[in-house]
């Protein structure tokens, strides 16, 4: 018999026995990719995470003969809610042994959760942050892994979704290339040179952390402008984006990151990223007492460059900052010796981005999924 637990999350122990299923379900998948313990414990600390001053979220283990096999997050994003105007709720961390009846137990205890809530969808898998990864894994699951932003799962999960009645909402495809791949084309080249030339829009570059947090304000507010037409956008708090930063700090190679300016406004920015996967499986995702120092070697030893998001605001798109963006996307993988480069976690609402990555010789090797079910 199944029995469903929800986690105190005031309770340590109990945070860490949903915190290390994984590592018990994926012990021998050699695709799987560990979370950074902290970074995992920090989403269920509602003092800690900024998410919980205007949002929440509960957390369900599956207990079976006294062994955990199942667990799922149910969040309650209002923000996002007041922003579309749904009254949707969201899972996330859902993870399972293989068997269709502790699926069914865990979201029938989620859409309990939601409908006390007055809510009337669900939608996932969907988290608590810019920085969580979008959808579940349909295709792609032999391909690079990269780090922690890029959910993992295995072949079975979609299939006990769609089981429970759960249909496609939106897919995110992931791109990547050998360096030798990449196709700027002549066009967009001159164009960006010519942006440049003109001075209405420059490059900023960063060759330290404190320089890039001065910064990290206007970051947000292009952020928060740039993504306005997205399937998943809504726009985050200054807590949000300070905690967003805060976060990037652990794995960020301040060289990869740019901002592109109008006067003192940031109009764009390209955040990349070295892949630390092979670091953070190594330290089974803890920072010590050595997890941290292989980190900052593997920056130096990775062959591929994850690049995060990217993003220019609409008002600049036809002025030469797409040209400029995807230039400095280039320079990044070639100019800092990477093998391979991937852009990750692209809506396939986002046509024109999708057509510019083939472009620039990117192809699709990784689909994320998220689904939805009304309740």
């Amino acid at each position: 018999m199944i029995k469903i637990e929800k986690i105190d999350t005031r309770s340590k122990a109990q945070v860490n026995r949903f915190v290390r299923l994984p590592f018990r379900l994926y012990k021998n998948d050699p695709f799987w990719v560990p979370p950074i313990l902290v970074d995992n414990e920090a989403q269920l600390n509602r003092k800690k995470h900024p998410f919980y001053e205007h949002s929440d979220a509960d957390f369900f283990m599956a207990v079976r003969d006294g062994q955990d096999v199942g667990r799922i997050a149910s969040i309650e994003n209002r923000r996002f809610n007041q922003y579309h105007a749904t009254h949707q709720a969201q899972f996330y961390f859902f993870e399972s042994e293989d068997d269709q009846e502790i699926a069914n137990d865990l979201f029938e205890a989620l859409f309990d959760w939601a409908r006390q809530r007055g809510l009337d969808a669900v939608v996932g898998p969907k988290g608590f942050g810019p920085l969580d990864g979008y959808g579940m894994l349909i295709e792609g699951f032999t391909g690079h892994q990269m780090m922690t932003m890029m959910n993992y799962n295995p072949p079975s999960y979609p299939r006990m979704l769609e089981a429970l009645g759960f249909t496609k909402e939106v897919d995110f495809i992931s791109c990547c290339a050998e360096q030798a791949s990449f196709n700027f084309p002549e066009r967009a080249r001159r164009i960006a040179e010519r942006v440049q030339q003109r001075g209405t829009l420059q490059v900023q570059r960063f060759t330290s952390i404190p320089a890039l947090k001065a910064w990290a304000g206007r970051i947000g507010q292009a952020y928060n402008k740039a993504f306005v037409n997205n399937w998943e956008y809504y726009p985050l708090t200054e807590r949000e984006i300070a905690f967003v930063v805060s976060t990037l700090e652990t794995i960020a190679n301040p060289r990869l990151i740019k901002i592109i300016t109008h006067g003192e406004d940031v109009v764009g920015f390209l955040f990349a990223f070295p892949d630390l996967a092979d670091a953070i499986r190594r330290s089974g995702g803890r920072l010590l007492p050595f997890g941290l120092l292989d980190m900052l070697l593997e920056m130096r030893r990775t062959k591929w460059v994850a690049v995060n998001a990217a993003g220019i605001l609409p008002e600049f798109q036809g002025l030469g900052g797409n040209a400029l963006l995807y230039s400095e996307m280039v320079k990044t993988i070639r100019n800092n010796k990477f093998k391979y480069g991937a852009l990750y976690q692209v809506a396939e609402t986002a046509v024109n981005m999708r057509r510019d990555l083939e472009n620039l010789g990117l192809t699709p090797y990784k689909n994320h999924r998220v689904y939805h079910r009304h309740i």
